[in-house]
């Protein structure tokens, strides 16, 4: 039991030190002299995080990869997810020991290891999404800076700085890969590749083919937007008639796991028969295999594209 608190007292504080706030680009020894930068324990936990990056550099090692990292919009290292990973892999072998059951400490410990994939691949889908939605306002600053008279790149760089996130980043990489001697087709083609979206792959031809044979591009655009509109709104309706079935889907997946588990931490004695006799064994094989092909039949029936 003293084990158990000692291992939660330990991931919790490992999580705190990996999550705290980001230092000031700005030392503390410039804008206050004469004063230590830090707590003792900040210092050190900043040591000890700056050279488990370095061992990860030098031997390539990487938990999420850094592509991945970027495009789920995530500022932490490879050294701060570690150690997070580890405190949480603390703080679940504890819980489950607290509770007297080893097979939730590894369930718990397995769940901390896979949550920053996870977290870094529901990042990027909301921020794939958040960018289709943002797509309309992008397409009219584009037109009204294209009347006001500006370049297609100067109207790009104004967009950037008046468009939310992701779209203003995404923006912002178009004209810094411009401006660095690289084709605008090939970064707005990459920014459409790197955000899945297929409405602005029709964006970047529609530039590309007014460049070559010339042309009002704000009107193109308006034209290429209201397309765009009328294939959300239809989007939308697909969406509406399809909420029922995934909700659905996402429940009957769902409830065989849960009742695991709640029959786990409630009678833990009443499942290890399951999990100790060949029979269990067979039993747990078969479920998984029904549960995988019922899945992806579910899917199939929800997942509608036109």
């Amino acid at each position: 039991m003293y084990g158990a608190l000692l291992m939660l007292a330990a991931g919790v504080v490992f999580a705190v030190l990996a999550v705290r706030p980001g230092q000031s680009s700005l030392p503390l020894a410039r804008r206050r002299p004469g004063i230590p930068q830090g707590t003792l324990l900040s210092r050190t936990a900043a040591e000890a995080t700056a050279a488990l990056q370095g061992w990860f550099a030098r031997h390539s090692f990487h938990l999420v990869s850094p592509e991945k990292l970027e495009l789920a919009g995530m500022r932490s290292t490879q050294a701060e997810l570690t150690i997070m990973v580890g405190a949480g892999a603390l703080v679940g072998i504890a819980v489950g020991l607290v509770m007297g059951n080893l097979l939730l400490s590894l369930l718990l410990a397995v769940l901390a290891a896979v949550a920053p994939r996870v977290m870094a691949t529901v990042r990027i889908q909301r921020r794939r999404k958040a960018f289709g939605l943002q797509l309309d306002a992008l397409l009219d600053l584009l037109s009204g800076s294209l009347r006001a008279g500006h370049s297609i790149l100067r109207a790009i760089d104004a967009a950037a700085a008046e468009s939310p996130q992701p779209t203003g980043q995404e923006m912002r990489r178009v004209v810094r890969d411009s401006a660095l001697g690289r084709d605008l087709l090939e970064s707005l083609e990459e920014t459409a590749e790197r955000m899945d979206n297929e409405d602005f792959v029709w964006v970047a031809q529609a530039i590309q083919i007014n460049r070559q044979v010339g042309g009002n591009l704000a009107e193109v655009l308006d034209q290429v937007n209201e397309t765009i509109r009328e294939r959300a709104e239809i989007k939308g309706h697909i969406s509406a008639l399809a909420a029922e079935g995934k909700f659905s889907a996402y429940i009957l997946m769902a409830l065989p796991i849960g009742i695991v588990v709640m029959l786990m931490v409630v009678n833990p004695g009443y499942m290890t028969v399951m999990f100790t006799n060949p029979i269990g064994w067979a039993m747990i094989a078969a479920s998984v295999i029904l549960m995988t092909i019922g899945g992806l039949w579910l899917r199939k029936l929800v997942n509608i594209k036109f």
